[in-house]
């Protein structure tokens, strides 16, 4: 199904940009052979595929959420720098 050439004006408007008759002509043909080979890849069928809307697995693994110790507040500010008032101390950013 071939691309017109108002269309190929549209869209250039769309994306802010001054073509050419030349490139017109050119995006034309090249954009009609870009839709029709997406109209042949419609018409495949793979049989050893199942149909998903999306590219994931249906469930998500997760682990178990178990809970654990944690580090204390000291043993965590132990590796730190700059300690002030038991949080961490960094230079200003601004």
């Amino acid at each position: 199904m071939p691309i017109s050439r108002e269309e190929i004006k549209h869209i250039a408007n769309l994306a802010r940009l001054q073509l050419t008759d030349e490139e017109i002509v050119k995006y034309e043909t090249q954009l009609t052979n870009i839709l029709d080979f997406f109209g042949q890849l419609r018409s495949v069928k793979d049989l050893n595929t199942m149909a998903s809307s999306s590219g994931t697995i249906d469930h998500t693994l997760l682990r178990q959420d178990e809970p654990v110790e944690s580090d204390t507040a000291q043993e965590i500010l132990q590796n730190s720098a700059d300690v002030d008032k038991n949080q961490f101390r960094i230079p200003p950013v601004f």
